[in-house]
């Protein structure tokens, strides 16, 4: 069994308030587990106005489908979304 996590940080420049980030963050995880089937949860700088980390967890048997998965996670995140910026994430396999 093999479980991928995958966890990237964003910023939301357009957020004055918690309430703006809280709303495209909810609809960042929202799109996630619809388009992927993964697990997703804002993990670290919950009361900070404009950022945001974001963890994406999968399980599979197979190493590679794992890993591809997670990738299409950060190229969706980085080509859909025109409301936060990607700034750097991390994928971790783990067995």
């Amino acid at each position: 069994m093999i479980i991928g996590v995958c966890t990237f940080e964003l910023t939301i420049p357009m957020a004055v308030s918690l309430k703006d980030k809280r709303q495209v963050i909810r609809s960042v995880i929202q799109r996630l587990r619809n388009e992927f089937n993964v697990a997703v949860a804002e993990v670290d700088h919950l009361d900070s106005r404009q950022s945001a980390i974001i963890a994406v967890v999968t399980v599979s048997n197979d190493k590679n489908y794992v890993h591809g998965l997670l990738t299409r996670v950060v190229i969706w995140v980085e080509e859909t979304r025109l409301d936060c910026e990607l700034v750097d994430y991390t994928i971790e396999l783990l067995s």
